[in-house]
């Protein structure tokens, strides 16, 4: 596994990405609770790369919850750059790695996980993946908590209506 994961490296990424968050935590904040890419504690900060994705990530953890969230919503739009970040995007990258889109959409994490932790103890700053909740998006996984030397600039912020979705 650690070999198919040094095969799609990218030296460096930047782009603009999009995070949900809710009341008032910053965009910056990471898990360390554990979600499909992250074992807790292992930190990470999760983004879309389109903003339809970043709804319908979104829109699907709200889907879980016994009552809809009433609390503030806001869609951050944040420009980022990055070291090396592992690239899985492509089909054959993630079959490489045993994950087929049943396995991604799966609520067993254990496999995406165990690829998430590899990534960070590697030490590579992200992971782009596909979206689990959007057949066209694209996922950034950020293993960094300190951006001294790398962006993670705020260049735009949208609150989200309570009944607005995906």
């Amino acid at each position: 596994m650690l070999d198919a994961l040094q095969t799609a490296v990218l030296p460096a990424w930047s782009g603009t990405v999009y995070r949900h968050m809710f009341g008032s935590n910053p965009p910056a904040r990471s898990n360390t609770s554990g979600a499909r890419w992250n074992d807790p504690p292992v930190a990470a900060i999760y983004t879309s790369c389109e903003r339809e994705t970043a709804l319908a990530e979104a829109e699907y953890y709200i889907s879980l919850q016994p009552l809809r969230p009433r609390a503030k919503r806001t869609l951050y739009t944040i420009v980022v750059s990055l070291g090396s970040v592992i690239d899985l995007t492509a089909p054959s990258a993630l079959t490489l790695l045993g994950i087929t889109t049943d396995v991604l959409r799966n609520d067993d994490q254990s496999r995406c996980r165990l690829i998430g932790s590899a990534v960070n103890w590697l030490g590579h700053d992200g992971l782009l993946v596909p979206s689990a909740r959007r057949d066209s998006g694209t996922n950034l996984v950020i293993f960094r908590e300190d951006f001294s030397g790398h962006q993670f600039d705020i260049i735009g912020k949208e609150t989200i209506a309570p009944d607005e979705r995906s």
